[in-house]
């Protein structure tokens, strides 16, 4: 995949999965997200959303550091938090990054133990993200990035009032929201959480 100075551990593993070709949204966010910046990303259905985080936290934490949870990926139900686990282990193959998933159907005592171990990016749905760290007493302090996929879907199901407190958790992280549609929710929750955020909008 042709995206500046993208690392070669990625790159590999991109290639070998047939994504040969940056789309546009990947071209034009790649720079931004990799800055640290805060954006929100608006894309149609069906044009890589999830890929495009998944490519840009590789590329953001390359490797396991430590103990402490670096990056937060906030999905819309169990299903989506399998598909973007799924999708670290195949665009992930040449790192040691270690992720996991947590669910609502998934046992919270055991998904505590495992990231009480040490652990890079946590997948999870907005309610059992927020029962996790509201009871466990994790640092948010050492996340790095906190990504909402589907905002639009997931604001309005009314989690944004969750999306809101976990961020206020974080004191300095960048924060991206990834949607099919820049909805009045979506832009208000970005104005309230993120820092001077940049708008990606693709046909």
């Amino acid at each position: 995949m042709q995206l500046k100075k993208i690392n070669p551990n990625l790159q590999q593993a991109l290639i070998e999965n047939g994504l040969t070709d940056a789309n546009e949204m990947q071209q034009e966010t790649f720079s931004t997200i990799k800055s640290g910046a805060d954006a929100v990303i608006q894309s149609p259905i069906n044009s890589r959303k999830t890929s495009t985080i998944v490519l840009n936290v590789i590329q953001r934490m390359e490797k396991a550091v430590g103990e402490s949870t670096r990056a937060l990926i906030i999905a819309l139900d169990k299903e989506k938090v399998l598909e973007i686990v799924g999708l670290f282990e195949t665009f992930g193959k040449y790192t040691d990054l270690r992720v996991i998933g947590c669910h609502d159907k998934g046992n919270i005592d055991y998904d505590k133990n495992v990231i009480s171990a040490g652990m890079d990016i946590i997948v999870g749905t907005p309610t059992r993200i927020n029962a996790m760290f509201s009871s466990a007493g994790f640092n948010m302090n050492t996340i790095k990035m906190f990504v909402v996929d589907d905002a639009d879907l997931i604001f309005r199901l009314r989690h944004d009032a969750i999306i809101q407190r976990l961020s206020m958790s974080v004191e300095k992280t960048q924060r991206l929201f990834f949607c099919s549609e820049i909805t009045e929710r979506v832009e208000a929750l970005a104005d309230k959480i993120m820092i001077e955020p940049l708008f990606f909008e693709m046909e």
